[in-house]
C-alpha cells in the first residue's frame, strides 16, 4: 500500500518542490516559481517516451519452450530518466492510449496561463508508474480571519493503466497541511480522462471545463464560512462520524474497538487539537477533524510501520479519502 517517490541509483529522486522542503526530505528544492520545464526537468520527468510495445509468453514443457503472442494486452515502457534503458511500467489493454508527461505539463500550462498559478511540485511515484504534479492558486482565503486556505490544482496520471489522467482543485489549510478536497453544489472540482484513442482531444476539454473550477475558492469560501458560523457539539459530530462510517454485519468486539478508536481520535481533533483553536466548537472545526483523521489519522493497512508515512501520504495524491471528505462535506455543509 506505501507509495514512494521514485529515488535512482546516483542519490537523486524524481521530485521537486518549490521554496519548501517536503515531509520525505527527497529531491530538489527551489527558490522562487518554476516553469512547467522547469519541473519537468527537476524532477527527471522529461523524454520518457511512454510506448507500447507486443508481449509475448513463454510455456516451458519437456519439448523445451514455446513462445506464444498475447494479442489483447500491451507493455507500457519507458525509458529510463537515468540509464537510458527501456523498463516496463505495466501490462495494458490494446485501446491504451499513453499520456506523455510532457503532455500533462502542457496541459497545466495552459491554466498557468489562465489562471496565474505557479509550479508548486512534480514528481514520480511507484517507479514511474505514477506522475504527478501541482500548482498553487494565487489567492488564499482566509475562514474567519485566521484560518488561511489555500488552493492547489493537482494531476496525477498513470503510465500502468491503473488510474485515468485526473486533475482536480484543492483547498489546503496551511496550518495543518490538511487536503480538504469537497464536492459541493455546482461546484466542478475535478475531470478524469480515460487513456483511449481520444484521451488527447478529451483534456483540451477538461482544460476548458476545468476553467469553471476557478469559482470554487470563491463558493468554498462562503460555504466555509457558513460551517464556521455554525455551531457544532460533539454529541451532533458523533452522529456525523457514525453516518460516515456505519456498522457493517455483525457488530463483533473488533469493529465496537476500531470504531471508538476512530471516534476518540476524531473527538481529540475536535476539542483539543492546536490546529482548531480558533474555530473550535463550529462546524468548519468538525468537519476539518474528520478531514485530518481520514488523510493523516486513519491506520495505514497492509504498510510496514516504517512506510506508514508514505501510505498516508498517498491518500492526499490519489485522492483515496476523497469519497468520505465530499460526504462529510454534504453532511455538515449549510
Amino acid at each position: 500500500m506505501a507509495h514512494e517517490i521514485e529515488q535512482f541509483s546516483d542519490g537523486t529522486a524524481a521530485f521537486v518542490s518549490a521554496n519548501t522542503s517536503a515531509w520525505h526530505r527527497l529531491g530538489t528544492v527551489t527558490t522562487g516559481a518554476m516553469t512547467a520545464e522547469d519541473a519537468m526537468r527537476l524532477a527527471a520527468l522529461n523524454d520518457w517516451n511512454v510506448r507500447l510495445v507486443g508481449l509475448t509468453a513463454t510455456e516451458l514443457t519437456e519439448d523445451g519452450a514455446t513462445m506464444l503472442e498475447v494479442p489483447a494486452h500491451r507493455a507500457s515502457v519507458r525509458t529510463h530518466p537515468k540509464t537510458g534503458r527501456p523498463e516496463t511500467l505495466g501490462v495494458v489493454g490494446t485501446d491504451y492510449t499513453p499520456v506523455q508527461n510532457e503532455e500533462h505539463a502542457e496541459f497545466l500550462n495552459h491554466l498557468v496561463d489562465e489562471s496565474g498559478a505557479i509550479f508548486e511540485t512534480a514528481g514520480s511515484l511507484r517507479g514511474g508508474r505514477q506522475v504527478f504534479l501541482t500548482m498553487k492558486l494565487p489567492q488564499s482565503m482566509a475562514i474567519g480571519g485566521t484560518d488561511e486556505v489555500q488552493l492547489y490544482i493537482v494531476a496525477s496520471n498513470s503510465h500502468d493503466g491503473s488510474s485515468a489522467f485526473r486533475v482536480c482543485t484543492t483547498p489546503i489549510r496551511a496550518v495543518c497541511a490538511n487536503t480538504l478536497r469537497a464536492g459541493f453544489r455546482q461546484a466542478r472540482s475535478s475531470y478524469t480522462v480515460r487513456h483511449t484513442s481520444g484521451a488527447r482531444g478529451r483534456i483540451a476539454e477538461a482544460r476548458q471545463a476545468l476553467g469553471l473550477t476557478f469559482k470554487y475558492a470563491e463558493e468554498f469560501e462562503k460555504a466555509a464560512h457558513r460551517m464556521l458560523n455554525a455551531e457544532m457539539t460533539t454529541p451532533k459530530l458523533r452522529t456525523i462520524v457514525d453516518e460516515l462510517w456505519p456498522m457493517a454485519g455483525p457488530d463483533s468486539a473488533r469493529k465496537k474497538t476500531n470504531r471508538e478508536t476512530r471516534w476518540t481520535t476524531i473527538r481529540k481533533l475536535f476539542e483539543e487539537a492546536e490546529t482548531q483553536a480558533s474555530i473550535r466548537g463550529t462546524a468548519w472545526a468538525g468537519y476539518n477533524a474528520i478531514t485530518e483523521y481520514a488523510n493523516h489519522g486513519a491506520p495505514a493497512r497492509g504498510a510496514s510501520p516504517d512506510l506508514k508515512d508514505a501510505a498516508r501520504a498517498e491518500r492526499v495524491i490519489s485522492g483515496t479519502a476523497d469519497g468520505v471528505m465530499e460526504h462529510a462535506f454534504r453532511l455538515m455543509t449549510v
